[in-house]
């Protein structure tokens, strides 16, 4: 459970998440671990990382990126304001390729890419930092999540090489967004799921990823239409393919 930033943190939306997903029949193994409770280990991380030379400290605005190439290196020699700082890692001239499930094979300038926050100067642990600690921890072998996280991969991959520890494999799957492209959360269309109709919205969400389940499996339970998806799973028909756009 991603719950570093206690600031945004919902009192009660862990627990009705948890819910959810039992309620759609997706499970998962062992204990739920909660970010919050593991920042030693993203603190041992961090200070291994500074042993080997590969951050520095930060003063700029978070917000500080050139429009095309990222951060654009302002603090790479020491931070050039007094005050609190964050710790960036440091991107070096290097591509990063790897092989994805889905979206075939990618290929980032890692600079260009720019020197990726991992820890805030609230002292708060990013997100890049903590999920290559917990997938390391936890013996993540496949990451599957959405095409919007792409981009994210080659610093994770970095992360990983710098922290000698093992890559898993990655599946990014497109993204569903309004029929003019926009992101699909908080507008009029995203709604909260409904128990009462589980194995209507799985099939719904295997038409977007162009399964092309059979009409009548939106009657069924959701444990129905999950072992249908795990049966005819195919990944193949949405190979590159970035984002779906919900009908209008």
């Amino acid at each position: 459970m991603e719950d570093l930033d206690v600031a945004r943190v919902v009192p009660g939306c862990a627990d009705r998440i948890l819910r959810t997903l039992e309620a759609f029949g997706l499970t998962w193994d062992g204990a739920v671990e909660y970010q919050s409770a593991c920042t030693a280990y993203y603190a041992q991380a961090l200070h291994t990382l500074k042993s080997r030379g590969a951050t520095f400290e930060c003063s700029c605005p978070r917000r500080a990126r050139a429009p095309e190439n990222g951060y654009p290196g302002t603090c790479r020699h020491g931070p050039t304001r007094s005050g609190p700082t964050a710790t960036r890692f440091r991107a070096d001239d290097r591509m990063v390729d790897f092989e994805d499930r889905a979206q075939g094979t990618c290929r980032f300038a890692l600079r260009e890419r720019g020197d990726v926050i991992i820890r805030r100067r609230d002292g708060v642990f990013a997100y890049q930092l903590a999920v290559v600690v917990d997938d390391a921890r936890q013996g993540v072998t496949d990451v599957v999540r959405g095409a919007d996280l792409l981009d994210s991969t080659p610093w994770q991959l970095a992360l990983q090489q710098a922290l000698s520890l093992p890559a898993p494999r990655y599946l990014h799957l497109p993204l569903v967004v309004e029929p003019g492209g926009g992101k699909l959360a908080k507008s009029r269309r995203s709604i909260a799921l409904e128990a009462a109709k589980i194995g209507r919205q799985l099939h719904q969400a295997l038409c977007l990823l162009h399964q092309d389940p059979p009409a009548e499996l939106a009657l069924e339970s959701g444990r129905t239409v999950l072992a249908w998806a795990c049966a005819h799973w195919r990944p193949e028909r949405f190979r590159g393919v970035r984002e779906v756009r919900v009908p209008s």
